[in-house]
């Protein structure tokens, strides 16, 4: 696939709709091919073709990062914990398993409540199915669990003092992206000099 004709949404659309339940790549994989890219259109598909490929160890990744980071701070963990699920609910694969789990586990205790948990019929135009179908979880519209689920976090991160350390890990992590970013345009130039 040519990651350079991908835009960054049609590669936010393909990551809300792929199945995330894939086992992530060995590390082996993962680590063995750190190489500077020769230009910028190059390392524009790279970071593309990354993201997606490798979407799962990401994921991973910062999960353990966060976990490690507020070790000393369990309501910390908790924000994450949160914070993560949030994210995660913008997956459409996502939402949907976990609408469908959690709508069994309430069916075992009561099952009256789990018929009112199951999401609206969708419209149907000519025998299909509308192409733009609203995702439900456990009966509401997916906005209403990720604003919840961010206000929550966010909140936790707040009472936690745990908000500073995660907004001057984000300073470092766009200044480290900054950087990069400018070093692969001074690397451009001065390769084409040469």
């Amino acid at each position: 696939m040519d990651w350079g004709t991908v835009t960054t949404e049609d590669l936010i659309e393909a990551l809300r709709e792929v199945d995330w339940s894939s086992p992530p790549r060995p590390p082996s994989e993962f680590f063995s091919r750190f190489t500077f890219p020769r230009s910028s259109s190059k390392w524009n598909s790279r970071v593309k073709c990354n993201l997606y490929y490798y979407r799962t160890n990401y994921f991973i990744m910062i999960v353990a990062i966060l976990a490690l980071g507020f070790l000393r701070r369990p309501l910390a963990i908790v924000a994450a914990f949160l914070t993560t699920l949030s994210i995660a609910f913008l997956n459409d694969s996502f939402a949907g398993t976990f609408s469908e789990k959690v709508t069994r586990t309430v069916r075992q205790f009561s099952p009256h409540l789990a018929a009112k948990m199951r999401p609206p019929l969708t419209p149907v135009i000519r025998g299909r199915p509308s192409a733009k179908r609203a995702i439900f979880i456990c009966g509401r519209p997916r906005w209403v669990f990720v604003l919840v689920f961010s206000l929550a976090s966010f909140f936790l991160w707040f009472v936690s003092c745990g908000l500073l350390t995660v907004l001057w890990a984000l300073a470092i992590g766009l200044l480290c992206k900054c950087s990069l970013s400018s070093y692969e345009i001074y690397y451009s130039e001065s390769y084409v000099s040469a």
